[in-house]
């Protein structure tokens, strides 16, 4: 029997003993969306790193021209960097090319899995896909669905993710054991449409004041590409 519990935001990973266990990191507004979005459109990998100076370093290990460097601070975009949302990333010539990510909560909480047996980034864009994957890879794995939330904060839009995956799981037939946190994100999954949801969050009113609702549209798709991102041991994430 599969085990299925949700983090309410990535700070709980340092209490968790991660070792054969399944992680899925979420971050809806805007991190695994943004890297969802590049994989389903010709992206070649995803790395994600802490902050923008350790994004640099990492750009220096490649090819000019082989790779985008995109990242935000504090819902800031860094300087010389590409806009970190998915719709501004696919204005950009990502196809066959390197994405070297950096934001404030979700390349971090992918960072802070370490140590789990298999670590995938999922979002409503892809939750079917990364679901179905880990019901017939992973049974009897316990399953960590991570919200990333914002530095140390609950971010209700990552809970609605983690509710959305939950019912996936559900669908799947199981045997599963949701635990007390998952029932409750499944029950908020359940009473709101996902535009809605996002758009009432904190960081979906601040999204909405800069002009970004196409960005908030775009990222409450449920299920439209079929891929899946899992991070492999070279901290890069590459499609399976």
């Amino acid at each position: 029997m599969s085990k299925i519990h949700v983090l309410l935001k990535k700070e709980e990973l340092d209490n968790e003993r991660l070792e054969g266990k399944v992680v899925v990191v979420l971050d809806i507004l805007f991190a695994t969306s943004s890297i969802v979005a590049a994989f389903a459109h010709g992206v070649r990998a995803v790395i994600p790193t802490l902050d923008g100076a350790a994004a640099q370093a990492e750009a220096l290990r490649h090819a000019a021209g082989s790779f985008v460097l995109s990242g935000e601070i504090n819902a800031e975009t860094l300087p010389g960097f590409v806009h970190p949302t998915p719709l501004a990333l696919l204005r950009e010539d990502i196809a066959g090319r390197t994405l070297i990510y950096s934001t404030t909560n979700g390349t971090v909480a992918l960072k802070k899995s370490r140590g789990a047996a298999h670590i995938y980034a999922a979002a409503l864009l892809n939750g079917k896909a990364v679901v179905e994957h880990i019901a017939a890879t992973h049974g009897g794995n316990t399953v960590l669905v991570v919200c990333s939330g914002s530095a140390d904060n609950f971010n209700l839009e990552d809970f609605y993710g983690a509710g959305y995956l939950v019912s996936l799981f559900r669908q799947t037939g199981g045997p599963h054991e949701f635990s007390d946190a998952a029932l409750a994100a499944e029950m908020l999954h359940g009473r709101n449409g996902a535009a809605k949801c996002l758009m009432q969050a904190r960081v979906g009113r601040m999204m909405l004041a800069r002009k970004l609702d196409e960005e908030i549209h775009f990222a409450a798709r449920k299920s439209v590409f079929d891929i899946v991102p899992q991070l492999a041991d070279d901290g890069a994430l590459r499609l399976l």
